[in-house]
C-alpha cells in the first residue's frame, strides 16, 4: 500500500473517532443534565411536601381548635363555651383537657364530661347530661326557682321550658333543702323516693300527669310520709313510702269509689293497710 492510501486512511479513521468522541460527549452532558433535572424536580417535591406538611399538620396544632360537641340535648353549647372562657384563646397543642373536663364536671347538670384531642386541630367533647325524675320550687334570697332532681339525688337547675312544662317529671315540695348549692345531694332516705319515680316514669301510662304534687311529710326517728295531690280533684291522698304502680292505681281507684259516695271528701288516707276519708 503506497503512502498516499495509508495516510488518507488515517485521516478517515481519525475524523470517525472525532465523531464517536463527541457523541459520547454529548451523551454524557444530556445524562448530566437529566440528572440535575431530577435533582432540581426531587428538591422542589421535597419542599411542596414540607409545605404541605406545615400548612395541614403543624399550623392548625398552634392554631385555635375546632371544638366539637356530642351528648348536648337541653343545654345550649353557649352555655359550655361560655364556662369553657379560660381557654378560649388556647392553640391545639396549648388546650388543657384535664382542665376542660374539671371545669365541666362541676357543672351541676353534667353528670359524665370526658375531652380528647384529636390530631392536628380538633377537640371533642363529651357530655352526658342528668336526667331529671322530679323538680321542687325553691326560694333562693326572696326569689322562687325551679330546681331539678335526678335518681341519685343531686340537684342541678336547667333553664328549659320542656323540662319545666314536662308533666312526667313530678313536683315535689317539702324536702328539707336549707341554703341551697347546685349540685349538692338530698340525704341518702330520698333516694329510694327518687328510684320509685323513676321506675314510674318509665312506665308507658304517664301517672304523673294526673299528680300535681308530692309533698314530703318527715316523721319522727328521720322517717317520712307523702302527701299526693291528683290534679282533678281537690283531695290530698295520705299515703306511706311506698310509691309503685300499683299504690298509684289503687290512689285513682279509691278517688273515684270515694268521690262517688262522698262528693266533699277532702282528704283520704291510704297508710297502715287500710282506708279512711275526711269531709268537709
Amino acid at each position: 500500500m503506497s503512502d498516499a492510501a495509508i495516510s488518507d486512511f488515517e485521516e478517515f479513521w481519525g475524523s470517525f473517532e472525532g465523531v464517536k468522541t463527541s457523541e459520547k460527549a454529548d451523551k454524557k452532558a444530556s445524562e448530566k443534565k437529566y440528572i440535575a433535572l431530577k435533582i432540581v424536580v426531587f428538591v422542589l417535591g421535597f419542599f411542596l411536601f414540607v409545605e404541605g406538611i406545615i400548612y395541614a399538620f403543624v399550623l392548625p396544632c398552634f392554631g385555635h381548635p375546632a371544638i366539637i360537641y356530642s351528648g348536648l340535648d337541653s343545654f345550649a353549647r353557649k352555655d359550655i363555651a361560655e364556662r369553657l372562657a379560660p381557654l378560649s384563646n388556647s392553640s391545639w397543642t396549648g388546650f388543657d383537657t384535664d382542665r376542660a373536663a374539671s371545669i365541666l364536671s362541676n357543672v351541676s347538670y353534667i353528670e359524665r364530661v370526658s375531652v380528647d384531642k384529636r390530631f392536628p386541630d380538633k377537640i371533642f367533647i363529651s357530655v352526658k347530661e342528668r336526667t331529671p325524675v322530679a323538680k321542687t320550687i325553691l326560694s333562693v334570697n326572696g326569689v322562687s326557682k325551679s330546681v331539678q332532681i335526678d335518681e341519685n339525688c343531686v340537684l342541678f337547675s336547667i333553664q328549659s321550658d320542656s323540662i319545666l312544662q314536662d308533666s312526667s317529671v313530678p313536683l315535689i315540695s317539702g324536702l328539707p333543702i336549707e341554703n341551697l348549692q347546685e349540685g349538692m345531694r338530698l340525704p341518702a332516705k330520698y333516694r329510694v323516693l327518687m328510684e320509685q319515680i323513676s321506675a314510674i316514669r318509665n312506665l308507658s301510662q304517664k301517672y304523673f300527669a294526673a299528680i300535681s304534687e308530692i309533698q314530703v311529710v318527715p316523721k319522727e326517728y328521720g322517717n317520712y310520709e307523702l302527701v299526693l295531690y291528683p290534679t282533678q280533684a281537690k283531695v290530698r291522698v295520705l299515703t306511706d313510702r311506698s310509691l309503685t304502680e300499683d299504690a298509684l292505681k289503687y290512689m285513682m281507684v279509691v278517688l273515684d269509689v270515694v268521690n262517688s259516695i262522698e262528693p266533699d271528701v277532702v282528704e283520704v288516707d291510704l297508710r297502715y293497710d287500710s282506708l279512711s276519708y275526711r269531709c268537709r
